[in-house]
């Protein structure tokens, strides 16, 4: 059993390991005795955590009476609205879901780990990638759904002659945006677990407090950034200028 092994990932590879291997099957991995990491297990927990939190908030919903959650819901989306028709125009109501989807995952994602016992999954290159790799199919989606097979000029650049350069540019530098979105969050959010950590092994008071605050702040700010980059990648793939 691996030393840093969370106790609720203990419980998975105690209990569910034969579910966790079924899964590495599918993708070709072989056996493990102990199949979950925590990087899963915290994401599967995560996700759990936030459809309870909806469940609980969706029958609670009032017009005439809403609570205190509803009003920082509201608030959020209200946030995420006028950020997203900033970027994409007036059409921006139609990725409201991934927006918000994305931001709320990653803001959650950053900051569970200032739980005892809980880890940021974030702070695993995994994670980062595979959100990045959602935004990279998400926007190149819609790109083909605004303009059909048309969204494919977007990589030939303005003028016919220039395709053979553009096109490999262009493609390169679409790849980018999957490797930045990928290193920002995961570099960020490690440095800042790795910070955090060690003034808490050295100051065992105040000290630790402050650095939390700092963490919470960077893990804010990387999840409107990811968001924000979302926003301009859509609106770039759906802009009917190009």
């Amino acid at each position: 059993m691996p030393e840093s092994e969370l106790w609720v990932t203990r419980i998975f590879n105690d209990h569910l390991s034969g579910l966790g291997n079924f899964f590495l099957g599918l993708v070709g991995r072989a056996t493990e005795s102990r199949p979950w990491a925590d990087f899963i297990v915290m994401q599967i927990l995560l996700v759990v955590l936030l459809m309870l939190l909806f469940a609980i908030l969706r029958p609670r919903l009032s017009v005439d009476r809403p609570g205190g959650l509803q009003h920082t819901f509201e608030l959020l989306y209200d946030f995420i609205k006028g950020q997203a028709e900033d970027q994409v125009g007036h059409g921006a109501h139609r990725y409201m879901a991934f927006f918000g989807t994305i931001f709320i995952f990653i803001l959650s994602a950053n900051l569970i780990g200032l739980v005892p016992c809980f880890e940021s999954p974030t702070n695993f290159p995994f994670v980062t990638a595979g959100c990045a790799m959602a935004t990279f199919a998400y926007y190149n989606a819609v790109g083909f759904q605004a303009h059909g097979l048309k969204y494919l000029a977007h990589f030939a650049g303005p003028l016919w002659w220039l395709a053979p350069l553009m096109v490999p540019i262009e493609i390169i530098s679409h790849l980018a945006r999957l490797l930045s979105l990928t290193v920002r969050l995961y570099a960020n959010m490690f440095a800042g677990e790795q910070v955090t950590l060690v003034f808490i092994d050295l100051t065992k008071f105040l000290a630790p407090v402050v650095f939390m605050g700092l963490h919470v702040f960077v893990g804010v700010i990387q999840a409107y950034i990811f968001m924000l980059l979302t926003m301009v990648y859509v609106g770039g793939a759906v802009a009917h200028e190009h």
